[in-house]
């Protein structure tokens, strides 16, 4: 796996594919690989690369306060480092709220923007619940056991427990495979989950822009909808049929086509066409 050096950090990335480039974002706790089912897709169409934000994965895990604004200030140093002037970007909760803060405050590094199960804040339900994983986190001394046990079920709808449970212990088997996550470290990452605000910087973002939403999610619900894309100018708008929070899993084929289509019409060939 190549490494960089960014904002005074050493992080950890992987590539794949061919064609212009394409920066996968990660969510809480989870390091590069939580894309895998994506970039089987998107790398036949573009040059995926997906980093572990600091705090996960192999990248440094500093001490301090960290913020969501912090957290994009490094991948728009990672992209730097590396050459990229330009990317389109994707973020899914977390990754997302980066998302949001990089195309605001570094808009001529983002091409396009997709924001997946997106809070332009954390408001007091959220703050609710991440704290409640905090709890777990500590209690258990394992992030990966407070994931599977206490994220998965705001991630997943009961339809999919219901009916595939394999399916969901091979998620759980994935999640405890990765390298894991020190329990500080995902202090220091969810305190910026709670402190999250970039409401006063959706106007800022002007480029374009997906906003996708699980109809059945009740972390960050429809409730965020229409804000944001009020907010975003000509942004698009797409509910996602029985899914919750983490779509990318739970209709991964139906997520990789309509996500896929809207890169590819904000490509440099989807526009000329």
């Amino acid at each position: 796996m190549p490494k960089v050096k960014a904002n005074n950090l050493t992080i950890n990335y992987e590539q794949q594919g061919s064609g212009e480039p394409l920066l996968l974002i990660p969510y809480l706790s989870a390091d590069h690989a939580c894309y895998a089912f994506q970039v089987a897709e998107y790398a036949k169409h573009f040059t995926c690369i997906s980093l572990d934000l600091r705090g996960t994965g192999e990248t440094d895990k500093p001490a301090g306060e960290w913020s969501t604004e912090l957290l994009a200030d490094d991948v728009a140093a990672f992209m730097h480092a590396l050459g990229i002037q330009k990317a389109h970007i994707s973020g899914l909760s977390l990754g997302a709220a980066i998302g949001i803060w990089l195309a605001a405050t570094h808009p001529n590094k983002v091409q396009t923007l997709s924001l997946h199960s997106a809070g332009p804040r954390t408001d007091a339900f959220v703050k609710t619940i991440v704290e409640g994983w905090q709890l777990m986190a500590k209690a258990l001394n394992s992030v990966a056991e407070m994931v599977v046990l206490g994220i998965f079920p705001w991630c997943f709808t009961p339809e999919l427990y219901a009916t595939r449970p394999d399916y969901i212990q091979s998620l759980a088997d994935f999640v405890r495979s990765r390298p894991q996550q020190p329990v500080g470290a995902f202090m220091q990452q969810s305190n910026a989950v709670i402190t999250h605000d970039a409401t006063a910087q959706l106007s800022r973002i002007s480029a374009p822009t997906l906003i996708t939403f699980g109809h059945s999610d009740m972390v960050t619900s429809t409730r965020f909808a229409e804000p944001m894309s009020h907010a975003i100018r000509g942004s698009e708008l797409l509910i996602l049929e029985g899914c919750a929070h983490a779509a990318l899993y739970e209709k991964v084929e139906e997520f990789n086509q309509k996500t896929l289509r809207f890169l590819q019409r904000h490509t440099a060939a989807g526009a000329a066409a």
